[in-house]
């Protein structure tokens, strides 16, 4: 890729689905305990900013998941590189993704917390391309929806590059 990504989402656009989601989100679950699983490494900027925008106590969790590994195209295989160690079932848990293709990564994420019984379980999205999804997976709230194009930027990169940008971009490759 030669030239800087093509703005698909303004950083102006995320900044203000974030607000809204986490105005809503904070009000909903307020005074409960409320624990953040980060899906590394895409979804970390998504969540700084999510965390920022709550004003109810939260606190935060990393995983890395992915079927991806260095290729535009998924594996089809998850693997959990990460895994949290907290006991979460005295949380409710959120569980940030930067965005849902396939869905085989979230599906298997979503599993292996629910499995270990916390107060309640969410998955909100940043960016959902459901064109692409090969699975039934629903996330609980998509702050956007996007056709099937390789995005990079706010998180999300091409082989490590573009993590950088303040916005959702379109990759020309």
């Amino acid at each position: 890729m030669k030239d800087k990504p093509e703005v698909l989402i303004s950083q102006e656009e995320i900044n203000e689905k974030i607000r809204i989601s986490a105005e809503r989100l904070s009000d909903e679950l307020r005074d409960q305990p409320i624990l953040f699983v980060s899906i590394l490494t895409g979804a970390f900027i998504f969540t700084a900013d999510y965390m920022r925008q709550m004003s109810t106590h939260c606190e935060i969790a990393f995983m890395s998941a992915s079927s991806y590994g260095d290729s535009d195209t998924s594996s089809g295989v998850v693997k959990v590189e990460l895994d949290i160690k907290k006991d979460i079932s005295a949380y409710n848990v959120v569980i940030l993704e930067d965005i849902i293709d396939t869905g085989n990564t979230i599906a298997k994420v979503t599993e292996l917390l629910r499995a270990r019984h916390p107060i309640s379980l969410r998955v909100i999205a940043l960016l959902d391309k459901p064109s692409r999804r090969i699975n039934g997976f629903k996330a609980d709230e998509v702050l956007f929806e996007i056709e099937d194009k390789f995005v990079v930027g706010y998180g999300l990169d091409h082989a490590g590059k573009y993590r950088e940008l303040p916005y959702v971009g379109v990759c020309s490759t």
